[in-house]
């Protein structure tokens, strides 16, 4: 009777080296994967006490400047009190006039893109926009004031236009990827039954991405009302007084915080960091806004 030599490599009774090995590995990315899962919370944690570190500090230095006369006086001169009610003003207006000028330009750039462009164009002016939306603000101010405010002077108007800049590509952008989410279904049933594109378009797909879009615009306005740069170049030089003018320079809030920033008057200071309270409680507003639109846009979408 031959007895069989045995073969180690087909023993399930001996370990094997490759087993050994496997559960190295399996050891180590999971090692891996916890302190990935540490550091993203740590991450989260310091970006949340960062935020609460300025705003204890926005409080804390501005909150006993607030007042109802802060609200509703213009800005002061050297050593008197007054408020930041011209700043607001002319605040409002310059974003307002902005938005009338951005917003437009924007859905229809990102309607032409998602809907009508041929793949490589499409392609190139996403390029585009991407290429806008990192575009230093300081370069756009730079921008309009050689283009616009030289030999004509500072306005509100320039100072609009400079942050329609801005805001074009962010809009746009928004607008783009949100109509990209909507299902193709819905425009399939369009074209099915005899409805022209731009009828599909106005009557179907924009409703069903209203939510994102208008999530979009909220963040781009929150993020050009606190832009300094381009102001400083196109309406800085402003009077101490309320005004409607948008022909000539109004002031801002942001212009405000930084030039009461650096003045020797502890009143001016004190106004400063009252108005960038102010300011920010203003981009957390619009912020949560934005993320309650699109939680409920989100929720409809979900139950439709």
């Amino acid at each position: 009777m031959t007895t069989i030599p045995s073969d180690d490599r087909y023993d399930i009774t001996v370990p094997s080296a490759g087993l050994r090995r496997r559960k190295l590995t399996e050891k180590a990315f999971a090692g891996l994967a916890v302190a990935s899962a540490v550091i993203a919370v740590a991450s989260a944690l310091l970006a949340c006490g960062i935020l609460v570190i300025v705003l204890a500090t926005l409080v804390a230095k501005g909150f006993s400047a607030l007042s109802l006369d802060f609200f509703t006086k213009p800005r002061p001169l050297f050593g008197e009190e007054g408020g930041i009610a011209d700043a607001l003003i002319g605040s409002v207006l310059i974003v307002g006039m902005a938005m009338l000028m951005a917003i437009p330009i924007a859905v229809l750039v990102a309607i032409y893109v998602s809907e009508y462009a041929r793949p490589r164009v499409a392609r190139a002016l996403k390029v585009v926009l991407d290429v806008l939306n990192g575009v230093p603000a300081i370069v756009v101010g730079i921008f309009v004031f050689g283009i616009l405010v030289v030999g004509r002077g500072q306005s509100a108007v320039f100072g609009a236009f400079a942050l329609a800049i801005l805001m074009i590509p962010m809009v746009a952008r928004a607008t783009q990827e949100i109509l990209e989410v909507v299902p193709r279904s819905l425009r399939d049933a369009s074209f099915a039954l005899g409805v022209t594109k731009w009828r599909t378009t106005w009557n179907i797909v924009l409703p069903a991405a209203i939510g994102g879009i208008l999530t979009g615009v909220v963040i781009a306005v929150a993020r050009v009302a606190g832009e300094t740069a381009p102001l400083l170049f196109t309406s800085s030089i402003a009077a101490n007084s309320i005004s409607f003018d948008i022909h000539a320079a109004l002031p801002t809030l942001p212009v405000l915080i930084f030039t009461n920033s650096e003045s020797p008057d502890p009143g001016e200071q004190a106004t400063a960091w009252a108005a960038a309270l102010v300011l920010i409680a203003f981009v957390l507003v619009m912020n949560i806004l934005a993320k309650l639109f699109a939680g409920r846009k989100r929720r409809q979408l979900e139950g439709s």
